[in-house]
């Protein structure tokens, strides 16, 4: 299974493996970012909890679809991994690099269209 419980246990998963975790809807996927940064650009399928507001007790907890968190890089979700587990709540892991990775590995993301503001879904 994906949980991990140590600090030194959470799994750093790769941008490969979370966007086959997300098609076969085997995880719940966590943003911790600003939902600025959100509006600009996401993963589909994620959700928002900010870091500046995050409250572990408040994810969705869903026995069949554990969480994976992520941010812009990777810092802001180990932060938010550390919550959890200060708390007891079991993630599965994050996701390594973060969006930046996501982007990198040329895997599809929600944007903002400047010139419509309007949201393009390129999943």
């Amino acid at each position: 299974m994906f949980f991990n419980k140590k600090k030194s246990d959470l799994r750093d998963f790769t941008p490969a493996e979370l966007h086959d975790a997300l098609a076969r809807h085997a995880i719940t996927l966590v943003d911790v970012r600003e939902p600025g940064e959100f509006a600009t650009a996401r993963i589909h399928g994620s959700v928002l909890f900010p870091l500046s507001s995050f409250d572990p007790q408040a994810l969705p907890h869903d026995p069949a679809r554990p969480i994976v968190l992520h941010c812009g890089v990777g810092r802001r979700s180990q932060a938010a991994a550390d919550l959890c587990r200060k708390v007891g709540v079991e993630i599965a892991g994050h996701l390594a690099g973060g969006l930046n990775a996501w982007v990198q590995a040329g895997l599809p993301v929600v944007t903002l269209d400047p010139a419509s503001g309007k949201t393009v879904d390129r999943a």
